[in-house]
């Protein structure tokens, strides 16, 4: 480590601090405006050339909008329209009626596991929170959870989708790993999921009803809620403002009829974008690169492309139902992309925000202190994924970066080690999620956290989720 090293690992510590301060303090910088500031502060005090800066902040807010914002555009319109057609509540109904409080946890658990399988982690958030904030709406209605529902529904999709993206394959970060590293793709896939049941397990159900009850303050904005189930806030009683969706949303969701949506038709409305994705991965595994049927499934699969075609599925319903004219329709649609704006540009931000860390050289300061250190090769490939990825704001930089590293230290390790690692460091690339990660902005956003909260449920239950992957490789190891 040389003393320039230290300087830029002071310089991350003092930004990060100090983009604490300004969205905490009695300021209260808006939280894009903070990231923009800090970014900047930072690419200056690491000593990046000012040309090389504008181009670290344009690029590292447009590549974050154009991998997380379209879509988040299109899930946001898709959910305006399953909760218009009364898709989100007939699925709410399904899910509730045949489930007691106790249990609801545990299927929202696994049934992120299974969108998370295809679906990146902000991807996968934004297909599942229609459901979320439905279910969580009528046990806030029928005061069946004790704190907030809403922490108690979404703790454990964090903890599934997270898990998947990290450490499981074919996400494109354990993709790269199982490349780099030479390890077998079926071993890696049966290792991953033994370490990730008990992983999903504990930091997503078992957590969940642990810290629901300390935050019983936490809710999403009323306009986000009404959005997504059709209605407004409930108190038991009429809501002030009535959601733009209808006249219908002026009751609680309890009262309301239901929207006549069969429930299969519902859940195919929500799982067109998840099946897409799904067959771009089993094409991607199966068959042939120069096949056109995978090169057809590929696009398709595409995160953007197939939200997109589960807009147009989800449009077709509300057309077909004709209840609706086009006008009222284009205008539910305009209303969904105001409520998410201020969740897109602080997105942007933390990409802007990551890209200056990484060109700045603060991630590559890092990584040699991790290399450095002498430690069991699992635990280094963890911790200079986790380093990383808590520098570069993204998993998968986490992931392919460290794996560069370790490469040559497996030469001596066989198929379950390599295999291992791959797990550990995915793991370690989705710890200590903070406020350089889209993800950390999109969980406080979308669920109406303050920093604090959003620390305890976003970086916390990834954090969880990396220590329980490291501990389960670690002794699954034994065996190696």
């Amino acid at each position: 480590m040389t003393s320039h090293a230290w300087f830029l690992l002071l310089v991350l510590t003092v930004a990060i601090a100090l983009l604490i301060y300004l969205i905490n303090s009695r300021l209260r910088v808006h939280p894009f405006v903070a990231l923009i500031l800090v970014s900047v502060g930072t690419g200056l005090a690491a000593g990046e050339p000012v040309g090389k800066l504008t181009d670290s902040l344009e690029e590292g807010a447009g590549g974050t909008l154009g991998d997380v914002g379209l879509t988040l555009a299109l899930g946001a319109m898709l959910g305006r329209l399953l909760s218009d057609s009364g898709a989100t509540d007939a699925i709410a109904h399904a899910v509730v009626d045949r489930s007691s409080p106790r249990r609801l946890p545990w299927l929202v658990a696994a049934a992120a596991f299974v969108i998370g399988i295809p679906m990146f982690f902000e991807v996968g958030l934004i297909v599942l929170l229609p459901l979320i904030f439905s279910v969580a709406r009528r046990l806030e209605a029928d005061g069946g959870a004790k704190g907030s529902p809403y922490v108690l529904l979404g703790v454990p999709a964090i903890a599934a989708l997270s898990t998947l993206h990290g450490m499981l394959p074919p996400h494109p970060g354990p993709l790269t790993a199982v490349t780099g590293l030479h390890a077998d793709l079926g071993l890696t896939l049966g290792v991953g999921l033994v370490c990730a049941i008990p992983t999903v397990v504990l930091a997503g159900p078992v957590y969940a009803r642990w810290i629901a009850p300390r935050m019983a303050d936490v809710r999403p904005d009323a306009a986000l809620v009404a959005q997504f189930t059709g209605s407004g806030p409930h108190t038991g009683a009429a809501p002030e403002a009535a959601s733009p969706s209808g006249a219908d949303a002026r009751q609680p969701a309890a009262q309301r009829p239901r929207g006549g949506v069969p429930t299969g038709l519902a859940v195919a409305s929500v799982l067109v974008p998840v099946a897409l994705m799904l067959l771009r991965t089993l094409a991607e595994t199966v068959l042939d690169e120069s096949s056109a049927l995978r090169s057809a499934l590929t696009f398709v699969g595409e995160p953007l492309v197939a939200m997109l075609a589960g807009f147009l599925f989800a449009l077709g319903v509300t057309l077909v139902r004709g209840d609706r004219s086009g006008e009222r329709t284009r205008a539910s649609l305009t209303d969904s992309l105001k409520s998410i704006a201020a969740i897109l540009l602080i997105i942007g931000g933390g990409g802007a925000f990551k890209q200056v860390l990484q060109d700045s050289g603060i991630g590559d300061a890092i990584a040699s202190a991790a290399e450095g250190a002498h430690l069991n090769v699992i635990v280094l490939g963890w911790l200079i994924a986790l380093l990383l990825s808590l520098t570069t704001g993204s998993a998968t930089v986490g992931i392919v970066s460290a794996t560069g590293i370790v490469a040559p230290l497996t030469g001596t390790g066989g198929a379950l080690e390599a295999s291992l690692l791959v797990v550990a460091i995915g793991a370690g690339s989705i710890g200590l999620n903070y406020v350089n990660h889209a993800g950390f902005w999109l969980v406080k956003e979308s669920f109406g956290m303050d920093l604090a909260q959003a620390a305890r449920t976003q970086t916390v239950v990834q954090t969880l989720v990396s220590v329980l992957g490291l501990g389960m490789a670690l002794l699954l190891s034994v065996f190696a």
